[in-house]
């Protein structure tokens, strides 16, 4: 399987966090995509704020990274991983993350990070996955076709809709039985509204990369925490067609925040209002900008 290469273009393109960002607050959006436009602050100081993490953000990068380890080494042995070295590597890239500069740090919600709001959840994360069903069906079943794996593709999953660019970006996908298999990692609560309409983006994009029907593709979400468990779509070719009308929609909507959409260059930070419910800004790495602290 092979994943369609494109040249390098200006162009605002489509994302779902892009657009929950837009919804939510048109100032955040702002500073989150079009720092060095802005005459007020430094981009420096926006970038480091940008940069920020959070705990739970960290939870799930740490975990997201190992499967892509667990998922490579696969594919290279199918030698039962030795659970006390495990235990030790997630707790050492637990230790390793803490100076990262987080969030509650910065905002002073509390004075460091240590590993300890970071391991337990993380490797009992990992932990479920690999004593899932699913670890044990892909060692059995899909091992057969690992030449074809995708395991985080590089770059930021950038597809085509006509002449809209997007990006969906998939955790791993892999054949099995006639059919594309697309895994979707989550540490978070669970949403199924929110994550099977991820659900249905993942599959245009590989309907679109592979060109395969809606009905070749089986994506699902994944949670690994409190306990594994899966959420799959059967994607219809209605689905499909309803998705792209979304992005069509949704993406003149962030074009009308720009003087140049083919450029990406926004309008006037002043046209990117300041959320009035202060509420969300409370979990916002921008807040400092506004005087919401």
């Amino acid at each position: 399987m092979k994943i369609k290469k494109f040249e390098y273009t200006a162009i605002l393109g489509w994302s779902s966090t892009r657009y929950d960002i837009f919804s939510e607050c048109k100032r955040k959006y702002y500073y989150q995509y079009y720092a060095k436009f802005d005459k007020e602050f430094q981009r420096d100081r926006i970038n480091f704020l940008k940069g920020l993490t959070s705990i739970p953000m960290e939870i799930g990068n740490i975990s997201h990274d190992v499967l892509k380890e667990v998922l490579e080494r696969l594919k290279k042995s199918t030698v039962p991983i030795d659970k006390q070295k495990f235990e030790d590597y997630v707790k050492n890239i637990s230790q390793a993350s803490t100076e990262k500069n987080f969030f509650e740090v910065h905002y002073k919600v509390q004075e460091r990070i240590d590993a300890e709001q970071l391991f337990p959840k993380t490797y009992a994360s990992l932990i479920n996955f690999l004593e899932s069903e699913r670890f044990e069906w892909i060692k059995e079943s899909a091992i057969s076709e690992m030449d074809k794996w995708i395991i985080e593709p590089e770059g930021y999953g950038e597809s085509r809709l006509g002449d809209l660019k997007l990006y969906c970006k998939v955790d791993f996908m892999f054949p099995s039985g006639g059919k594309i298999i697309i895994l979707d990692w989550k540490t978070g609560k669970k949403n199924e509204e929110k994550h099977s309409k991820q659900l249905v983006g993942y599959a245009a994009w590989a309907s679109f990369h592979l060109d395969r029907i809606a009905s070749d593709i089986e994506p699902i979400i994944v949670y690994l925490h409190p306990e594994y468990e899966e959420i799959s779509l059967n994607i219809s070719d209605d689905q499909l067609v309803e998705y792209k009308e979304r992005i069509l929609r949704e993406t003149k909507e962030m074009y009308e925040y720009c003087s140049n959409f083919e450029e990406n260059i926004p309008l006037d930070k002043e046209e990117f209002a300041v959320r009035e419910d202060s509420y969300i800004c409370r979990y916002c790495n921008f807040k400092e900008l506004c005087l919401r602290n």
